[in-house]
């Protein structure tokens, strides 16, 4: 959520901010609403204090000067209750549409229609020339034995798998790697909840807009039929009402929601490991071979949370970006770094990176990872705050203040797609894969997946 004074004093930087980023909202609309909301509320304080005024006065009355000021005291409250009502009308028309504005991107974000249109920073590592004819992952995850699609497409519907013997303990290896390596830089590991209340999916920024990409568990399932008896209830329960996150950037940093930290606990960086969940709408027909585009994937989060400040959110969006390429270089996958164009952007992301790693089946760099600098948007929604140290408190006044934290986010890995261009690039002429030399002690030593265990 962006604060609302500086959409009053630019509205027009917000309007652009829309349009570069293909979102719709009304930013005259909701001036006008706010501007009503002022006005209201300004009335409101005046006749407040009338009332509380003329109030103070009454015991002092007698007489028709006591009944006229009982009166007007009476006039007052049914003015004051007109306008109470106007403004619980306007209140949540406000705050619907403050929820819809865009964050401007920063000045170095190039202005682009979509992904196609994201700018090259750099590549990285040497995309690999073979000298045989190359499977591609699914026909050698088949031929392995370590990938079973037909079976989870059967179980589960399309965009579903099954990782097995070498592939499910690769998929593993890398999250662990990852994990690791995170751990080992100070992120603070969590083990998180994948269910979302609305709170914490409104306050990350990803409802409004992504209901549709979402799994909900809706408020009341049906009347299904169950075993009954004295304690045990004939229906599945209601009262969920919960959201399968696509990312744990949601529990992560929706922990601290209604919290005032303390600015010596800034940063906070935290790191998790956790399965994901996204439908995929509107993805219908696109990237349905393999283990591309799926419904449940496992990620390595990071996200750090610093203070109010554009030199410290900088200073983290290039960390979390280094976190990342640390990985791929590890790995010795050839990737490339790119600048995301405005209307790649989601809401609230004032600038992001993208890492994609190469796929040889694909036919070029597909995107693995997305390092997202958001500062205060989210916190605004999850009003999670902190307070000045007292070394920098020069009045009670400053004492008492507090200011919203910026937050950012970045994949450090996400499996099963990392996958593809592991099995890709590391294949042999034999069929076999061989085994990144950083994944060898996570697989008990293995150097090789000629199938099976």
């Amino acid at each position: 959520m962006i604060d609302i004074k500086p959409i009053r004093e630019n509205p027009g930087r917000f309007k652009k901010a829309a349009r570069d980023k293909h979102f719709e909202v009304d930013i005259d609309e909701l001036l006008e609403i706010d501007a009503r909301l002022r006005e209201g509320k300004s009335e409101l304080q005046e006749l407040t204090t009338e009332i509380n005024k003329l109030g103070k006065s009454v015991p002092n009355l007698s007489g028709k000067e006591k009944q006229d000021v009982i009166s007007r005291l009476t006039e007052l409250k049914q003015k004051t209750s007109a306008i109470d009502e106007k403004l619980k009308e306007l209140q949540p028309k406000f705050d619907e549409l403050m929820l819809l504005v865009a964050q401007p991107a920063d000045d170095n974000v190039p202005v682009g229609k979509d992904d196609t249109e994201n700018v090259e920073i750099r590549k990285e590592g040497k995309v690999r020339q073979f000298d045989f004819e190359p499977k591609d992952h699914v026909q050698l995850g088949l031929a392995l034995d370590i990938i079973d699609i037909e079976r989870g497409v059967k179980l589960a519907g399309t965009r579903n798998y099954f990782l097995k013997g070498d592939g499910a303990l690769l998929h593993w290896a890398v999250l662990r790697f990852a994990m690791d390596q995170m751990v080992g830089k100070g992120y603070v590991p969590m083990s998180v909840p994948v269910l979302m209340k609305d709170e914490a999916m409104t306050g990350t920024g990803f409802f409004p807009g992504s209901e549709d990409q979402t799994y909900r568990i809706p408020h009341q399932f049906g009347s299904v039929p169950r075993r009954t008896g004295p304690d045990i209830p004939s229906q599945i329960g209601a009262g969920d009402q919960l959201n399968l996150a696509g990312t744990a950037e949601v529990p992560l940093t929706a922990y601290h929601m209604g919290e005032i930290l303390k600015a010596e606990e800034l940063p906070l960086k935290y790191v998790a490991l956790s399965s994901c969940f996204r439908r995929e709408a509107g993805a219908a027909g696109k990237d349905t071979y393999g283990l591309y585009r799926i419904h449940q994937f496992d990620k390595v989060e990071q996200v750090v949370i610093c203070k109010n400040s554009v030199e410290e959110s900088n200073k983290f969006h290039e960390e979390i970006l280094a976190n990342a390429e640390a990985v791929m270089r590890a790995l010795e996958l050839p990737y490339r770094v790119v600048n995301v164009c405005t209307g790649d952007l989601g809401r609230g992301q004032a600038k992001k990176y993208d890492i994609e790693a190469w796929m040889p089946s694909r036919k070029g760099y597909c995107e693995t990872h997305s390092a997202s600098k958001l500062y205060e948007f989210q916190a605004r929604r999850l009003n999670l705050r902190y307070r000045s140290q007292k070394t920098e408190v020069r009045s009670q006044k400053e004492k008492s203040k507090t200011q919203f934290c910026h937050t950012l986010n970045n994949t450090v890995i996400a499996s099963p797609r990392i996958l593809i261009p592991i099995l890709e690039l590391y294949q042999n002429a034999d069929g076999s894969v061989t085994i990144p030399k950083v994944l060898r002690p996570y697989m008990n030593g293995k150097e090789k997946i000629k199938g099976g265990l």
